[in-house]
């Protein structure tokens, strides 16, 4: 039983550093900076580590390497220092490692054998290459043989050997004639993998006396010959029949060894008549699909890129009528190192920490060894900062002397690998590498990115500002990114500026300055509109845009997202796109698109091109349906429909649409078959089995589809095995301790026959396990219960019925069920970025404890507290999901100067795993709100007193509140700014020594250490007396009078949106004033139904401020004049001849309904019948009105809200304009509303005397209505 290894006391403090993830700098891949720092030496470039030379040619051994120094080379042969001085043939060449062996003065290739290894070597340390083995490659020729001529009888086997003579590399091997022809190969005879020419049985055509091999070595392009071999077939009657027999290999079982990642061929020939056929399987598995081929007419297995999964015994079996032979290959794949790991360059900054590990897997296990600068590490010197632990080396608190190149060798009894990695200990000052006066253009409301590329070691703090002498940039306005860059998420104008990036470490400081311009957007002002346009005719889209001074636009037009047609009737101007002569083909989308260097817009309108009415006019329709359709040639697979086309409608036929009709699974129900031409009346029909078919055809032309056809005869197919499959066969677990194997079932005319099952397999992926199969019936799913937890299975499900099964189906790769993760994130650190903005940082869980698909990372973080206000509440935890492998993340939306806890906690498909222990952190001060409010009461003459609330959200200490306010003249001026400063503990104030009856405008806000927060305003004003105030007021009111109406205007000063109302009455009496109110914030308003010759008190006043009105007025309306307009209702004969036509009326109404009493006695009678009465129609319920009969123009008037309102105020709609602007006083002859149409309107609902319109009799007109 094997022991377990123990844990030293001395380890876990090991585990748990390696446990934490090691930062080291980044190196810019700057070309100036990389030749500016020191660098170990790095091997760029190295002959392959097996290196077989041409002997008629220069030996090149290549070494090339960097570093800062530039390194310098050496070499060894054979494990020794190898003096390249001291051979005059050997140099190397200048500024490289690589070696020119000169052989061309005759020296031998040979002589220089050997294994070589390069080190290049500078100041910080030695990387070294490879292993290279040079070997001359041999192009031998072929021993002189006497060979006998080959007499063979028809039928026998035969193997002309090859044995060609042993080169480096080996050749390749064809056989050819004397022609210089290759022999033809066939499942009868072929060239086996040694090069042998086999023949399963001669026949008599292959008598011939010019078998040749020829080995053709690829190093020195040299063909090598061998002596033709004769052979001679002779006949014997009967020719006798053989059962196969293994011509190679031999025996029943044999074996062989391959490498992982290379290609496994595997051969078997057999001899026999008729000639045998080879079949491969794999025992107890399936060949992998798609790495199996076939070569050499199946006798040739190959299976490319092999892994240790492709081990087992591969049988081939050869058949043919009389029995069968077969072979047993056991397959054992082996494998060089490989990597999983491979160790990756340091830098690092003096005092940091890091780790170089090296893990490789290979079969047998490869063992790991270290060199420091080429030198095995136990016999390196010491380095106190370096700690090796198997595979990874530690590296702690590095200083510059701990720079060096480090080695890992990883190897077995089959190869090895070789890595170099360095170490580098920088301290560098700060460099930035951004270009200085760098200039951005950027659209205004997009973002900025203003860059500041930098570097140093120790890594550098990065700082902007904005201007020559201007504060440190802060807030949330701005995003600093970790490479240096200044994000402004959205540049405004006065974004635009020059910006100073400062970067610092311990060794120095410096900084650049670049400058930022924020140009207005570019706008399609006018955009091209739909347009419908009759062929032939001409349209015109526009595209007028507004555009950045500075910046040059181009203007790109698009039809259907693609370049115009090059058409000369296509014009393109300077704001627009014209299309002369237009035809069908222009119909589309046209889009305008405008170009700047910073940003794109584009438009798009749609041109729909119809034809002119035709003359005449020719009626399209869609197609009548085909019919007589018909099914010949009839298959198992295939059959052949004809029908004879319906009517075309003067519309041709486009194409045909075949469905068919699955009488046995699906009845009922039409399926899309194909479709052909519309000159095609014949089409040959795939067909699929087990499927009882029905046909039927559908016509379609440019207008529509016609109806289907009648259906054909039906046609019942033969059974078979499934042609396919099911689809998206998956495997995933619902518990930790099972897998749930789904798939898509086949329809019904899938599954080729009756019996319809699925046969599913799995088993474990990377374990040498067998397929676990079971067969189901005709369902989707199948749990595999006992199973790991989480672990990978390849699956695969294959269908099946009762005439077989269907092709081999394809693997798919699922997963056992997830279970919730072990364990929590560790190394949890928060980094605070501002007062609202943290970052914070985890370990990432190693992922076998994750226990299922990873699926990111939650941070819970709460507020504890606040810490100016001491007070606890109720905890709301929020959440924030970083979705996959996410080591970081950011949590916006804090509260400045407050207490918060975080955890992190790993999730997955199942769930989340434990939490990670509370991380405190506190976020700092921030600017405060607005004060919660601001009153201005007690107003004097000379002060007002000013009270105020805290801030809501004070954000931090407050340290004053600042108070600014300035005077506001009566054209909204503003006169000087005047600040003060109060102190925090302060709720109210009395300003004093203010102007009197002066209004002003107050600013005020809070201020902590870090600024001042946002501001809240107010206005407010100080009496002029101390009765009443000078604001508002109204002035100048004037009158015009006519004689039953006067217009009243005035002038207002003061707060806007005031609603006014007048007063008036008779001048001297005791009566109540009238009031009117006046619609708007109008100032002026037409007073109605005066008395002629009368004289009147006016006033005006504004509502809502109490006693606040204007300065009385007096007028006088004008006297009584007599009519100098005839009223033609008021004439004798007018009514005389009105009453007739009344008369006359009403006598036509009582005829029209004693006959209507009668019925049936007149003979309009049946049309009254047949055709509904109007008369009897409901009436509408808009305007009381009956039926067709209604005249809606007369009797609008009649309708609601057509009538005056009851609070006799007068309405909007009535005209309050004064007639004195377009009339002539007293002496206008115009009615009060300025027009005649109240005589003849409809009626009017009777005012009160006391109204302002004057009551009026009804008009003639309105008489003659009432009758209809």
């Amino acid at each position: 039983m094997m022991k377990k290894k123990s844990i030293p006391a001395s380890k876990p403090f090991l585990i748990l550093f390696l446990c934490q993830i090691i930062s080291a700098l980044d190196v810019p891949l700057d070309s100036k900076l990389l030749e500016e720092l020191s660098q170990p030496p790095t091997i760029t470039h190295q002959s392959p580590k097996d290196y077989i030379v041409d002997p008629r040619e220069n030996i090149v051994i290549q070494c090339e390497a960097k570093g800062k120094p530039p390194p310098s080379f050496s070499w060894t042969r054979n494990g020794t220092h190898f003096d390249i001085d001291k051979d005059e043939q050997v140099t190397m060449k200048p500024n490289s490692g690589t070696l020119v062996i000169n052989i061309m003065n005759g020296r031998k290739a040979e002589a220089y054998e050997g294994v070589y290894q390069c080190t290049a070597r500078n100041e910080r340390g030695a990387a070294i290459s490879n292993n290279i083995v040079i070997r001359p490659s041999r192009s031998p020729l072929w021993t002189k043989e006497k060979l006998e001529p080959n007499q063979v009888r028809e039928g026998d086997s035969l193997v002309l050997h090859c044995r060609p003579p042993v080169g480096l590399p080996p050749p390749i091997i064809f056989w050819m004639d004397n022609a210089f022809q290759r022999l033809p190969q066939s499942e009868r005879v072929s060239q086996g993998l040694n090069g042998d020419l086999y023949f399963s049985n001669v026949q008599p055509e292959d008598t011939r006396e010019d078998y040749i091999c020829y080995a053709r070595f690829n190093h020195t392009q040299t063909i090598q010959q061998k002596q033709p071999i004769s052979v001679k077939v002779f006949s014997t009657k009967p020719v006798t029949e053989r059962q196969p027999v293994l011509l190679t290999p031999t025996g029943s079982t044999s074996t062989k060894v391959e490498l992982r990642g290379n290609v496994l061929l595997l051969e078997c020939i057999a001899a026999g008549l008729p000639t045998p056929v080879i079949r491969w399987i794999k025992e107890g598995g399936e060949l992998p699909a798609n790495r199996t081929f076939f070569e050499n007419f199946k006798k040739t297995l190959k299976i490319i890129d092999v892994s240790e999964a492709d081990s087992g015994n591969y049988r081939c079996i050869a058949r043919n009528t009389l029995g069968s032979v077969d072979h047993v290959i056991s397959v054992t794949v082996k494998a060089a190192p490989y990597w999983i790991t491979a160790p990756r360059n340091l830098v690092l900054s003096p005092g940091e920490d890091g780790t170089l590990i090296c893990r490789a897997n290979g079969n047998p296990k490869p063992s790991i060894s270290w060199l420091a600068n080429g030198v095995p590490i136990a016999i390196a010197p010491e380095d106190p900062s370096r700690k090796v632990d198997g595979d990874t080396i530690i590296f702690s608190h590095v200083q510059e002397r701990s720079s060096a190149v480090y080695q890992c060798n990883a190897s077995n009894e089959y190869g090895y690998l070789l890595a170099n990695a360095f170490v580098n200990v920088l301290a560098e000052p700060p460099r930035i590498l951004t270009p200085a006066n760098k200039l951005y253009q950027v659209i205004a409301d997009s973002p900025a990115l203003l860059d500041c590329a930098y570097f140093g070691s120790p890594k550098p703090e990065i700082e902007w500002f904005k201007g020559v002498k201007g504060s440190i940039l802060r807030g949330n306005e701005y995003v600093f990114h970790d490479n240096g860059t200044l994000e402004i998420p959205v540049a405004q104008k006065d974004s635009t500026g020059t910006y100073t990036c400062v970067a610092r470490n311990e060794l120095g400081k410096i900084q650049n300055e670049v400058h930022l311009e924020i140009k207005d957007p570019t706008m399609i002002i006018k955009q091209p509109e739909y347009k419908v346009v009759q062929r032939y005719g001409q349209v015109s889209f526009e595209c007028i845009i507004k555009h950045d001074s500075t910046l040059l636009p181009t203007v790109i037009w698009l039809k259907d997202n693609d370049e115009l047609p090059d058409d000369e009737r296509f014009l393109v101007g300077k704001d627009n796109l014209t299309i002369m002569n237009v035809t069908d083909k222009d119909d589309g989308t046209y889009t305008c698109i405008v170009n700047t260097t910073l940003d794109s817009v584009s438009a798009s309108a749609v041109l729909t091109v119809v034809a002119a009415p035709p003359t005449p006019a020719i009626i399209y329709a869609r197609p009548n349906p085909p019919f007589d359709l018909e099914l010949t040639g009839q298959l198992e697979r295939s059959i052949q429909l004809s029908w004879i086309p319906g009517e075309e409608n003067n519309s041709p036929i486009t194409h045909f649409i075949i469905e068919y009709e699955d009488g046995l699974h699906e009845p009922g129900v039409w399926h899309y078959q194909t479709e052909v031409p519309g000159t095609q009346t014949t089409v040959q029909l795939k067909l699929s089995p087990y499927v009882n078919y029905s046909f039927r055809v559908i016509a379609v032309n440019k207008i529509g589809r016609s109806q289907p056809s009648e259906p054909s005869e039906q046609y019942l197919t033969k059974s078979a095995s499934p042609d396919e499959n099911p689809a998206n066969v998956q495997g995933i677990g619902s518990e930790p301790d099972n897998l749930v194997i789904t798939w898509e079932s086949l329809k019904g005319f899938q599954s080729n026959g009756p019996g319809l099952q699925y046969k599913v397999s799995w088993r474990q992926k990377d374990v040498d396990d067998e397929w676990t199969s079971v067969i189901v019936a005709n369902v989707s799913k199948y749990i595999v219960s006992g199973t790991p937890t989480f672990v990978p299975y390849e699956i695969k499900v294959q269908a099946l019925n009762d005439l077989g099964y269907a092709p081999e189906p394809s693997e798919v790769i699922g997963h056992s069920g997830e279970d919730l993760p072990m364990v929590a994130p560790g190394n949890v650190q928060v980094h605070v970025i501002n007062s609202t903005l943290a970052k914070v940082h985890w370990d990432p869980v190693p992922l076998k404890s994750v226990r299922g698909h990873l699926q990111g990372y939650k941070v819970y973080y709460w507020k504890v507290q606040s810490l100016s206000r001491r007070s606890r509440r109720h905890v709301e935890k929020k959440i924030l999901t970083f979705r996959g492998n996410k080591t970081f993340g950011m949590l916006p939306g804090l509260e400045p100067y407050s207490s918060y806890k975080l955890n992190v906690r790993v999730v997955n498909g199942k769930g989340e795993g434990p939490a990670s222990p509370d991380k405190v952190f506190k976020t700092p001060e921030g600017v405060p709100s607005s004060p919660s409010f601001l009153k201005i009461t007690n107003p004097t003459l000379d002060s007002l007193t000013l009270e105020w609330g805290s801030p809501t959200h004070p954000n931090g200490v407050l340290t004053s509140y600042i108070l600014k306010f300035q005077p506001i003249n009566n054209t909204h001026e503003l006169g000087p700014l005047v600040e003060i400063r109060i102190p925090a503990n302060e709720s109210s104030l009395i300003l004093k020594n203010l102007n009197y009856s002066t209004r002003y405008k107050f600013y005020f806000n809070a201020q902590t250490s870090v600024g001042s927060g946002s501001q809240i305003t107010e206005e407010a004003v100080t009496i002029m007396d101390e009765v009443q105030p000078l604001y508002p007021r109204i002035r100048n009111v004037t009158t015009a009078a006519a004689e039953t109406y006067a217009n009243i205007s005035w002038e207002y000063e003061g707060p806007e949106h005031a609603n006014f109302y007048v007063e008036y009455g008779v001048a001297g009496s005791k009566e109540d004033w009238k009031k009117e109110i006046v619609n708007g914030s109008r100032s002026f308003f037409v007073l109605k139904g005066l008395t002629p010759g009368t004289a009147y008190k006016v006033r005006v006043g504004a509502e809502g401020l109490s006693g606040f009105r204007s300065s009385e007025d007096v007028f006088e309306t004008g006297p009584a004049m007599a009519s100098r307009q005839v009223d033609i209702a008021t004439q004798g004969w007018f009514i005389g001849l009105m009453c007739a036509v009344a008369l006359l009326i009403l006598i036509l109404l009582i005829v029209c309904f004693i006959r209507r009493n009668k019925g049936g006695k007149y003979p309009v009678k049946e049309k009254e019948d047949a055709h509904a009465d109007p008369e009897i129609q409901p009436m509408k319920e808009d305007d009381g009105t009956f039926g067709e009969y209604s005249d809606a123009e007369d009797h609008k008037p009649l309708k609601k809200g057509s009538r005056t309102p009851s609070d006799r105020t007068v309405k909007k709609e009535d005209s309050d304009d004064s007639l004195v602007d377009y009339g002539e006083g007293v002496n206008g002859q115009f009615n009060e509303d300025g027009s005649f149409i109240g005589q003849y309107s409809g009626k009017k609902e009777k005012e009160p005397a006391e109204g302002n319109e004057s009551s009026e009799a009804p008009s003639p007109v309105n008489a003659m209505n009432s009758f209809v």
